[in-house]
């Protein structure tokens, strides 16, 4: 069976993560994706995290190669007559051309929208920015931070002292920026393969992380204001949906957020007079009696490794599950059986694409 985006041909002038993350997606079901670089620095993420022996041999970073391994390049200097003809030659025999500079960039160089659409009215035309094609902010510099900054999002990402936390994961650049540019490239592609016609699809990255805030969303339409730590029903502010430290320092996720879940729990650890105390029975999220419960079942959790926690649970449905890192993730069972995380023929581990077709 040949992968759904089999035949489509995709022109990707981006650089870094948000417009790599999604023509990676798009390649790895079934696009041929061709990755225009330029002459010179060519995608700078080649020299991200790039290792003394990876720059020695000139081999582009794992950073670089995670995300663009399955693409092929080609280096055009767009600001020269030769090669941007070549460059509007590949555009004819594309589906959907993606860039990633800052609004007015591409029209500079002859090669923006509006030039691309006449020569090809089928065309779907992906602008990846910071802060979209529009409005006073558009030609800002931005990156992942800021969209989380002015989204709401590293407000509610704070420890118990109420000190924003950094995540290693980015957010804006990957939710906000690839995952919602696919999206909104397959349905104008869907609408130029019944009409014809082509058209620009504007991903801002902040609006997209903006977008997902949903749960803050609730609260502020609720009270006016976003919550605190421990003070809303997914961020602490109930037992049965927290992180707990284990005897040896590692720590457990329960998300026993439903009451049966919660009831096998307490039936599980002994503690079946914990059973009834559930914010769907009335508890108040982030009360007293909440965060009292917390700590008792933070004591109860201490007194075992987590190891010991993970056998007890085995087979156990109740949404208990330990807190991994990454090179644990990539030896677990799960993510083997699934085919996530293969190896290459230096034993190396390489995660793949999400999506599957059955």
């Amino acid at each position: 069976m040949k992968q759904p985006l089999h035949g489509l041909k995709v022109l990707d002038l981006t650089r870094l993560l948000p417009g790599p993350v999604c023509t990676w997606h798009l390649a790895s079901m079934g696009a041929d994706v061709i990755k225009v670089e330029d002459k010179g620095a060519g995608d700078y993420a080649r020299n991200f995290f790039q290792t003394p022996e990876e720059e020695k041999s000139q081999t582009p970073s794992v950073f670089y190669r995670s995300i663009n391994h399955n693409k092929k390049v080609v280096f055009l200097d767009l600001k020269v007559d030769q090669d941007r003809n070549e460059f509007l030659e590949l555009v004819k025999s594309s589906d959907l051309v993606i860039e990633s500079f800052r609004p007015g960039v591409m029209w500079r160089l002859g090669i923006g929208h509006e030039q691309l659409l006449k020569l090809k009215p089928s065309l779907v035309y992906c602008a990846i920015t910071g802060y979209g094609m529009t409005g006073s902010w558009k030609n800002q510099a931005c990156h992942d931070i800021n969209s989380l900054a002015l989204t709401g999002v590293l407000d509610q990402m704070r420890d118990l002292d109420g000190r924003p936390i950094m995540p290693n994961i980015q957010i804006a650049d990957v939710l906000g920026g690839a995952v919602s540019a696919a999206m909104g490239c397959l349905a104008a592609l869907w609408q130029s393969q019944r009409s014809g016609q082509g058209s620009v699809v504007d991903v801002s990255m902040t609006d997209g992380v903006l977008a997902h805030n949903v749960t803050a969303q609730v609260a502020v339409h609720h009270s006016g204001s976003a919550p605190g730590p421990t003070e809303d029903l997914l961020n602490g502010g109930v037992p049965c949906y927290n992180l707990y430290q284990c005897k040896d320092g590692r720590w457990i996720a329960l998300g026993a957020l439903e009451l049966k879940f919660w009831e096998i729990f307490c039936s599980t650890v002994g503690k079946s007079e914990w059973a009834g105390l559930h914010w769907s029975l009335g508890q108040a999220i982030g009360g007293p009696e909440a965060l009292d419960l917390r700590d008792k079942v933070q004591a109860l959790i201490q007194t075992q490794n987590r190891a010991n926690w993970e056998r007890q649970f085995s087979g156990v449905d109740c949404c208990l599950t330990p807190v991994l890192s990454l090179d644990e993730t990539m030896k677990h069972p799960l993510f083997g059986e699934r085919a996530m995380v293969q190896t290459d023929a230096e034993g190396k581990p390489w995660i793949q694409s999400p999506v599957r077709f059955l």
